[in-house]
């Protein structure tokens, strides 16, 4: 089992920036890529971004040249930097983590909610 906690979310103004940090604990060894989904007020899930290693990043459209995925393999963390915020950012954040055997895990979820 791996769980997940999320830190950095909050409240901030249209054009503005925020860190997101994921530290992964458990059967940490287990995991082959981390990422970060969202999800809206009435709509699905959506992904943002994930980091399989160095390079091995992927992004989902609205994310691109805007926010940057990152992973420390030895805090077990992932961090998600966003840069000129949208209010279409503002949703629920949530870390996920893949295993080799394809199992996803979940954090909670950290809220961040951009003012225009």
């Amino acid at each position: 089992q791996v769980q997940l906690v999320e830190s950095g979310g909050g409240l901030v103004q249209a054009g503005g920036s925020l860190r997101l940090s994921c530290e992964a604990s458990g059967s940490t060894f287990s995991i082959r890529v981390m990422g970060w989904y969202r999800q809206a007020p009435g709509k699905q899930r959506e992904l943002v971004a994930t980091i399989a290693g160095p390079g091995s990043t992927n992004y989902a459209d609205s994310a691109k040249g805007r926010f940057t995925i990152s992973r420390d393999n030895a805090k077990n963390t992932v961090y998600l930097q966003m840069n000129s915020l949208k209010p279409e950012d503002t949703a629920v954040y949530y870390c996920n983590a893949r295993s080799r055997s394809f199992a996803d895990y979940w954090g909670k979820g950290t809220l961040i909610t951009v003012s225009s």
